[in-house]
């Protein structure tokens, strides 16, 4: 059977009410109590192995010490980032974390994983890469739980979000491209239908627009952001003879992109200068390493948490973006 507080106080030789006192970590609910007595029902409950019934303290105190992670089954190489944030805030408040999975772009999933986070006790939910449909974004507002999205901005004002600013990260990477002579630029590998790729085409756009570049439909190649469609715009932009430079829509694509290159015996970057988005670790491990736009995913993770924990108005973020210089770029 499991060790209850009743059988700490009786090896302790103490009430019952206080070994929960103690038990409880909250320092002014036993500052009257003796430090020998402190210690001796502490190593008395690790002795025993006792473990805290937290669904019974949440019932009484009605509160929660567990937050709800929603992840989508996109692969990415940087979830695991945000979660290490949310985990390491969490933590600092003694909470702790569950995650169900979303599926990929699936509806049902969503919903599916929306009930079973909903319908336990938690604080509060974080969604981390989501886009909700207009049905699962009605179920998590009636849900009545403090929710934030992590790295997806969301076009709805109450559907508060920490994440990058996308039209930036396009942007960036593009004016980066051209202030090194490139001004033959494709974009690939980004999922152009959804809100992230978008954004990211228009600061592609505007940048190019800003120095005077033409614009070409043929140099912008969709994907959902992963390795093959790196492969795949190689493929199609094999014919593209004045095309010096590409962005990536993320790492992934960016690896697929300089891979495929090298099969076709182009040399990065002095053939073909890569440009990736994320700036994960995959940047380090590939060569040559990859230049890339680095999100602060981290920090993603501790700033939806906090939120979550600490505030009782959640509100929209926006987290650092900033060049990550590897060998992948070169001047043209």
């Amino acid at each position: 059977m499991a060790t209850t507080i009743k059988d700490i106080a009786r090896v302790a030789g103490v009430s019952p009410s206080t070994v929960s006192r103690i038990l409880s970590n909250k320092q002014t609910l036993y500052s009257g109590y003796a430090t020998e007595t402190i210690t001796r029902v502490k190593q008395i409950a690790e002795d025993l192995n006792y473990r805290k019934n937290r669904s019974a303290i949440e019932l009484v105190t009605k509160t929660s010490q567990v937050l709800g992670i929603i992840l989508s089954a996109t692969p990415t190489n940087f979830a695991q980032e945000i979660i290490s944030g949310i985990q390491k805030e969490a933590s600092l408040h003694h909470m702790d974390t569950i995650i169900a999975y979303a599926g990929e772009d699936d509806d049902a999933l969503q919903l599916q994983a929306l009930k079973t986070i909903s319908e336990r006790s938690v604080k509060g939910i974080l969604l981390l890469g989501i886009t909700l449909s207009p049905t699962n974004e009605h179920f998590l507002r009636s849900a009545d739980i403090p929710y934030i999205f992590l790295s997806v901005a969301q076009s709805e004002p109450d559907l508060h979000f920490i994440a990058s600013n996308d039209f930036d990260i396009g942007y960036q990477a593009t004016q980066y491209l051209i202030n090194h002579g490139h001004h033959d630029i494709a974009f690939v590998g980004a999922n152009l239908e959804s809100c992230v790729g978008h954004l990211r085409l228009d600061g592609y756009r505007q940048a190019l627009k800003e120095h005077h570049i033409t614009y070409h439909d043929d140099y912008v190649i969709g994907g959902n952001w992963l390795y093959v469609d790196g492969v795949h715009a190689v493929n199609i932009l094999q014919t593209q003879v004045n095309l010096t430079a590409i962005l990536a829509g993320s790492d992934l694509v960016a690896a697929g992109v300089m891979n495929r290159a090298r099969q076709l015996n182009r040399v990065i970057p002095s053939d073909l200068s890569v440009m990736g988005i994320d700036g994960t670790l995959l940047c380090d491990v590939i060569y040559p390493q990859l230049t890339s736009i680095k999100q602060s995913f981290y920090e993603m993770g501790v700033q939806g948490t906090k939120q979550i924990i600490e505030k009782t108005h959640i509100e929209s973020a926006y987290t650092s973006i900033s060049i990550k210089d590897g060998a992948s770029v070169t001047t043209h």
